[in-house]
């Protein structure tokens, strides 16, 4: 029998993942766009054998934790603003070495091509540590970014999603893995035989062209999922290799793990071919200084 290792992926923004961490003494809040303090929370995570970056996104301000888009004023929320996600990691990527970079994206306001190309140009610049979190975005802030009249309701959010991530591997096939030959001799940059166009209709996206980019490393970047509905666990079962989850008790764990794997037998999946990664937040804190680190908690953030 094979032997089982865990996993270990890092949610490390770079203020806190904790609603009130960057008020800690020791925290440092003013370094929150310095690309210098990103990378040294990656190398810390890497010599720390933590297998993967995992980085959250979203495409509007962030008016979650006490901050108030109507009171602007409270300005309790350090989760407002933050660096691109791939962006960050091509940068970070040229400084490390083993460490994988979760970098998450959405089906509901990007584009099939573009993100593609993103990921595509991110695993070659990693040299095969890519991988998308595949989001729909539960934020309806968004919609007015991007010129919906209303935010999609979650029936048509997975219905593209699932066209969105079909439609995003079939560019990253556009390119066989030898296609490149580099010949001199006799003038062959390329194989033109091994280009393939996904040459897409579909009922949300047309794509006809193969992408400007050649094959990922990996062949396709791997497919990370963190939604908690049936329609996010079916998403998971078609194409993810990795579903984030938090359950609150065991035994609510164990449910979720044999639910969702109980679902990839009808795309012709193993079990094994998902991993399931929960989510846990470890406190460290001497009893002691408990008092004085719930005095940094704001009220309006803990109700």
């Amino acid at each position: 029998m094979a032997k089982r290792q865990i996993k270990l992926g890092a949610f490390i923004p770079t203020t806190s993942q904790h609603a009130a961490g960057w008020r800690h003494p020791e925290s440092r809040p003013q370094d929150h766009l310095s690309i210098d303090y990103a990378i040294e929370l990656a190398k810390t995570a890497e010599c720390g054998l933590f297998d993967a970056y995992f980085l959250a996104d979203g495409l509007a301000v962030n008016w979650s934790h006490g901050a108030s888009k109507h009171n602007k004023n409270v300005g309790y929320s350090d989760k407002v603003v933050g660096f691109e996600p791939v962006t960050l990691f091509a940068a970070i990527s040229a400084v490390t070495q083993n460490i994988d970079f979760i970098a998450t994206a959405s089906t509901t306001y990007e584009e099939p091509y573009l993100l593609a190309r993103k990921y595509a140009s991110l695993d070659h610049i990693s040299k095969g540590r890519t991988a998308w979190n595949v989001v729909t975005t539960i934020s309806a802030e968004t919609a007015r970014n991007f010129g919906f009249s209303a935010h999609p309701d979650a029936k048509v959010r997975y219905e593209r999603a699932d066209e969105f991530i079909e439609v995003v591997q079939k560019l990253w096939d556009s390119w066989e893995d030898d296609a490149f030959l580099y010949d001199k001799e006799n003038g062959h940059f390329f194989d033109a035989s091994k280009q393939h166009e996904p040459l897409h209709s579909g009922k949300y996206f047309n794509v006809q062209g193969a992408l400007n980019v050649p094959r990922p490393p990996q062949g396709y970047p791997v497919i990370v999922q963190a939604g908690q509905s049936a329609d996010g666990r079916e998403l998971a079962a078609k194409y993810a290799e990795v579903i984030f989850t938090a359950q609150q008790s065991l035994a609510d764990a164990r449910a979720f793990y044999r639910e969702v794997k109980g679902r990839l037998a009808k795309y012709g999946r193993h079990p094994d071919d998902l991993k399931v990664m929960p989510g846990g937040s470890v406190f460290v804190a001497a009893l002691l200084h408990k008092p004085s680190l719930e005095r940094l908690f704001s009220p309006i953030i803990s109700i």
